[in-house]
């Protein structure tokens, strides 16, 4: 597979080439002339046409309204929330201000439409792609997963391990790795996970054994029982316990592994409140820089009855 060059946005704006091309107005020429993708920061958004502002080494840059975005219902709070970010775009043309300056005309939408049709929309599910956090909701969290397209990874695909939410597992503009989960293919949009990179419950469980205490985080509480991570990937059940609130962290005792049942018996020693712990290590199972595309994932482990798997290639 070929390196992307389509990326989230804020992976270009440090580069070598991109201050090549925007740092004059014959790099911003030539980047006209050979079609690149460029990115700078957006200082301002208009008050009239609500066009958006950048300042490329002290020439202006010009998104007008409808170049902002492509594919998508041009809200107003999409553009301004712009401000202060990052943009992609492609350089389109120049014209004159009132004072006479030379300043360019850039469109993001034009930047993202070529992600879109000649990256994203070549993707298979399975393939392992780059992606940034946006934000996020209840039900998933929003990724950039090139020149500012938003792909939704919905909270059940985020871990096996049950999570509230997925500020739970992961931090706002948060660059991490993901699984293509589906393509619709006629509304242009894509839909990630992360869990198959998490690890399957064999491949996690190496790290424990019978007799340990270990760290956990409390995810819910349940009248039989109350489910402790150990691993995005792992949990077990521990017994119930007063004062232990959802979100606590806490010391676990192993009391017995059951791989044929897939389960995992814990006994709680002691909690402490939110906070009191950095968030828990999030660690791949796959080399990703190796591994852009898998077929088929199993997190069961062999002999268990219950059957947990991803499969991509159809």
């Amino acid at each position: 597979m070929s390196k992307n060059k389509y990326l989230p946005e804020g992976s270009l704006i440090s580069t070598s080439e991109n201050r090549e091309y925007t740092s004059s107005l014959e790099g911003l020429e030539r980047a006209k002339q050979e079609g690149k993708i460029l990115e700078g920061v957006v200082k301002m958004c208009d008050s009239t046409a609500m066009d958006l502002h950048l300042d490329l080494y002290g020439i202006t840059g010009i998104i007008p309204k409808k170049e902002v975005l492509y594919g998508e219902e041009l809200k107003d709070i999409a553009i301004i929330t712009r401000v202060g970010k990052v943009c992609a775009f492609k350089v389109v043309g120049f014209e004159k201000d009132d004072k006479g300056k030379t300043r360019a005309i850039l469109s993001r939408r034009l930047a993202q439409m070529e992600c879109m049709k000649e990256h994203l929309l070549d993707l298979v599910p399975g393939d392992i792609i780059p992606g940034k956090i946006t934000h996020f909701e209840p039900f998933g969290a929003f990724l950039d997963i090139g020149c500012g397209i938003i792909s939704l990874m919905s909270v059940d695909s985020v871990s096996v391990s049950r999570i509230s939410s997925p500020r739970d597992r992961f931090s706002p503009r948060e660059e991490l790795d993901v699984v293509v989960k589906s393509i619709d293919y006629e509304n242009e949009r894509l839909y990630v996970s992360t869990k198959e990179l998490f690890g399957t419950w064999e491949e996690n469980i190496k790290e424990y054994s019978v007799g340990q205490t270990v760290s956990g985080i409390v995810r819910s509480i349940e009248n039989y029982g109350i489910f402790v991570e150990l691993a995005p990937n792992l949990a077990g059940l521990a017994e119930l316990k007063n004062d232990v609130c959802v979100g606590d962290y806490c010391a676990v005792y192993i009391k017995s592994i059951m791989p044929e049942k897939m389960k995992i018996k814990l006994v709680i020693i002691d909690t402490h409140e939110k906070g009191a712990i950095t968030k828990q290590r999030n660690q791949y199972f796959i080399d990703t820089k190796k591994t852009k595309h898998i077929s088929y994932w199993k997190y069961s482990p062999q002999g268990c009855s219950k059957l947990v798997e991803s499969k991509f290639d159809s």
